[in-house]
């Protein structure tokens, strides 16, 4: 396997644990009350878009050659982070 095939499949468990985190939230979000739902419902849907965003630069990266994915690991470890705090940050609020 290959140092950006393994790190694909990091990046692509890793989402998969914040994805469900997403959906615990999703589901919690549902069942608050009403003016909690509309909060949270914004955050969500912010958070979603995000994920959107850094699947796409993992497809791009994906189809980078083995010479220039290296540039493109950056971004997506970068956002990957920022979505990654966000999510937790997003869980642990509405704990509270």
């Amino acid at each position: 396997m290959s140092t950006k095939e393994a790190y694909q499949e990091k990046i692509a468990a890793e989402m998969e644990l914040a994805l469900a985190k997403l959906a615990e939230l999703k589901a919690q979000a549902r069942s608050s009350a009403a003016d909690a739902r509309i909060k949270y419902s914004k955050q969500i849907e912010t958070l979603e878009q995000e994920v959107i965003a850094i699947r796409s630069k993992v497809k791009e990266m994906a189809a980078a050659g083995d010479d220039s994915w290296e540039q493109l690991k950056y971004g997506v470890e970068q956002g990957w982070s920022a979505l990654n705090t966000a999510v937790q940050d997003a869980v642990a609020k509405y704990k509270e």
